[in-house]
């Protein structure tokens, strides 16, 4: 059965997302306001919620019709085939919002979607009452520019919810954005890695789990698990594709360091639950006191900065020590994300290429400087 999906992403994430779910072999995705739209089987679905790296989370795309009025929004609804998803017990909430629509009132929107899908659910079912004891299959309205589109989700927690994250530490990043500043850095399993600001570990945990090919949804379940349309035997199939994929052997060059040792503890314990702990070096140090080991590596890292632990001054000084400490990494390449506009001129260098992203809900660039790549290897003849 093919199913309409949508992968939603972060701002500035997005285009990462479409590079993935086409990796994944779905090829006719594309980008559409905020999420990736593609068509895949029960089995793709699946792989969608293991694979993912960057989305936030896989919807299935139950309709999408114009609404301006509230009756377009009712019957609209009540002609989508619910039954197909939500059995007799199922418990479908519905969430809701509005963009540019005449429709604005978002609670309104939501009663009138709950009550047609029960209309539809009564013609299918033949109930006049449902108890809601069952699995969860969470709906969304969304209404932008009075077109409606009506979504179920399929992941359950939100994509970065990994599970590995015991402790999050100060003003963490989410593990979708740090993977994909790692995609952004061009890192590869063969190069040196490197975050001198790791905090509780989420950068170089992500990259582990990049350059070992772990799916990052591999040790968490999904709310579409619970849902009697797709068989057990689809996600077993998924999972056991994935743990094939996986390469654990694989030999990586991994270091994270922060000055802080509480900060250090807390990383190799989400590394060690990640499944990932012998594959990085930690160690409790300064910026000022790193040094490189290898050629053309890769320093990804989210330094401290005044919105998020300090004042600006912190954030400066933070930027001056970073600038002395890193002209001793000839050959490397350094990605350094901070909401901070005077980080280039403190930083001594203008980036290469800039991208803008959200942590939590600051604005911030990723500032990109690149280093030559690694020599090619000579092809045996």
């Amino acid at each position: 059965m093919s199913i309409a999906l949508a992968a939603t992403a972060a701002f500035g994430l997005e285009s990462l997302v479409e590079l993935e779910v086409r990796e994944l072999g779905f090829t006719d995705a594309y980008i559409d306001n905020g999420r990736v739209l593609f068509r895949a089987d029960e089995r793709g679905l699946a792989r969608a919620n293991l694979w993912l790296r960057c989305a936030d989370r896989v919807l299935v795309q139950v309709g999408t019709y114009p609404a301006s009025t509230f009756d377009e929004l009712f019957e609209g609804c009540r002609a989508l085939p619910w039954a197909d998803w939500i059995p007799e017990n199922g418990r479908f909430p519905v969430s809701g919002r509005s963009v540019k629509s005449k429709l604005h009132s978002v609670p309104d929107c939501q009663a009138i979607v709950k009550k047609a899908v029960v209309e539809s659910l009564k013609a299918k079912h033949h109930l006049e009452r449902f108890p809601e004891t069952g699995p969860e299959f969470q709906i969304e309205v969304s209404l932008l520019e009075d077109i409606a589109t009506l979504t179920l989700d399929t992941s359950g927690q939100a994509l970065h919810k990994r599970g590995y994250r015991k402790s999050p530490g100060t003003a963490p990043l989410k593990e979708t954005l740090a993977a994909g500043m790692v995609m952004i850095s061009r890192w590869r399993p063969g190069r040196p890695f490197m975050d001198p600001f790791c905090g509780s570990g989420t950068i170089p945990v992500e990259a582990a789990l990049m350059g070992l090919n772990i799916a990052p949804g591999l040790s968490r379940t999904f709310a579409a698990e619970g849902w009697p349309s797709i068989p057990a035997a689809t996600w077993a199939a998924a999972r056991e594709e994935a743990r094939d994929l996986a390469q654990p052997g694989r030999s990586l060059d991994l270091r994270a360091s922060d000055r802080d040792e509480g900060a250090i503890r807390d990383a190799r314990g989400n590394a060690d639950a990640a499944g990932v702990g012998s594959k990085i070096r930690f160690a409790a140090i300064d910026v000022r006191d790193i040094r490189p080991e290898g050629d053309f590596g890769c320093i990804v890292c989210n330094p401290s900065y005044g919105e998020r632990l300090g004042d600006s001054r912190e954030a400066t000084e933070a930027y001056g020590a970073m600038k002395a400490a890193f002209r001793r990494f000839g050959t490397w390449s350094f990605f350094v994300i901070t909401p901070q506009r005077n980080f280039e001129r403190v930083f001594g260098r203008s980036a290469d290429k800039r991208r803008r992203l959200f942590n939590g809900n600051i604005l911030c660039t990723y500032y990109q400087f690149f280093g030559p790549l690694p020599p090619q290897r000579a092809t045996p003849g």
